[in-house]
């Protein structure tokens, strides 16, 4: 931002340069000088436009770059996080990271599809011995 915003300063300096001083006529020897500093000012006026434009668009978009930084990188397959350059679980992380001791436990949402789980697969072994004509373990 502070180059960008440099780079203008000095297109603004150099057109009002250009006005008063008439470098064209200076660099290439021409010594027609006509002083028109409404056409100067409206060209001023046109770059500060752009300018405030491009820094706009320039700070949204480093904004937008700092937020996507912010995102913390996880493993779509282990679910291991990436900690100061150093893939860690997600346990390691939370006691690196907040000083949180972990403990496990379940869902509400997963224990319903473990225990879905579990009665399909006893009701398929009670099946699978019902066909062989054996009766089922008790579990």
């Amino acid at each position: 931002m502070l180059y960008q915003s440099v780079g203008f300063i000095v297109i603004i300096a150099l057109t009002f340069l250009d006005e008063l001083l008439a470098l064209p006529s200076l660099l290439f020897g021409e010594h027609s000088f006509i002083s028109d500093f409404r056409e100067s000012s409206i060209k001023m006026l046109l770059i500060l436009v752009v300018w405030f434009l491009v820094a706009g668009s320039t700070r949204r978009i480093l904004a937008h770059v700092r937020y996507l930084e912010g995102f913390m990188r996880i493993c779509a397959w282990c679910h291991h996080i990436d900690f100061k350059d150093q893939w860690v679980s997600l346990e390691d992380f939370l006691q690196r990271g907040f000083d949180t001791p972990t403990t496990h436990g379940i869902c509400p949402i997963c224990l319903a599809k473990q225990q879905a789980a579990l009665r399909k697969a006893k009701q398929e072994r009670a099946a699978a011995a019902a066909g062989d004509g054996t009766k089922p373990q008790a579990s």
